[in-house]
């Protein structure tokens, strides 16, 4: 865990893993699902630090975990989305980039990927986003404000984030002129999350298959828009 700034001042904590060769390797922000810094979000930020990346995840609960659904939807509606975005995210990208990474992106899964698309948003110092089955409302979405590339990973059968809401969003981006690569998989919400069976709800489940094939994509575009 270290300890960084935001554009206000406030500190910090977070989830930082380094790559063998940290020095001028780029930049992951890897935002949590609603349960908080658990150990799976932790294990992503590894396997990015495993292909090269210095991965940050920021504690956007100040310490507090959800194991259940009640506790994470009660923990997820005090969080602030605007603050967490403009602030917490936008300081970590800052602090990636003060400490050796050129270039940053975001990604974020569930509620993280709802924060990673208002990132895009409203933080000019990053240089992608990649966004896991996960949107917020859409009036919040300013897209002629998203200037970088964006992927997203959706799931057709999401019952907490309809495709319906995808296909919204995506004619807001195409709009807007947004640089953006849409990718729709046959699989239900948190399809990558391995944990996702044993959380004994059923609109989750791990979808192996498109879990890989969607890490396949998120890896090329990393490597594509961060080298």
């Amino acid at each position: 865990m270290i300890e960084y700034k935001r554009p206000d001042g406030q500190s910090v904590k977070g989830y930082l893993a380094q790559p063998a060769s940290a020095e001028n390797a780029p930049g992951v922000v890897v935002i949590q699902e609603w349960w908080g810094l658990d150990d799976e979000v932790k294990s992503v930020a590894d396997r990015l630090a495993a292909a090269g990346y210095r991965a940050l995840v920021p504690d956007l609960y100040r310490g507090k975990l959800a194991l259940e659904a009640k506790e994470a939807e009660h923990l997820m509606g005090d969080l602030n989305f605007g603050d967490a975005a403009g602030q917490d995210i936008r300081g970590a990208v800052q602090y990636l980039k003060a400490t050796g990474s050129k270039k940053v992106a975001v990604t974020g899964f569930c509620m993280g990927g709802a924060l990673t698309v208002l990132a895009a948003c409203n933080v000019p110092e990053l240089d992608g986003t990649v966004v896991w089955y996960g949107y917020p409302p859409l009036e919040y979405v300013d897209a002629a404000a998203i200037q970088k590339p964006m992927l997203a990973h959706w799931a057709t059968h999401d019952d907490f984030f309809a495709i319906s809401g995808v296909d919204q969003l995506e004619a807001k981006l195409k709009e807007a002129g947004v640089n953006y690569d849409f990718e729709r998989y046959d699989a239900k919400h948190a399809f990558a999350n391995p944990k996702s069976d044993s959380r004994g709800l059923p609109p989750l489940q791990y979808n192996p298959e498109a879990a890989k094939l969607a890490w396949e994509r998120t890896f090329d575009f990393l490597k594509k828009n961060l080298a």
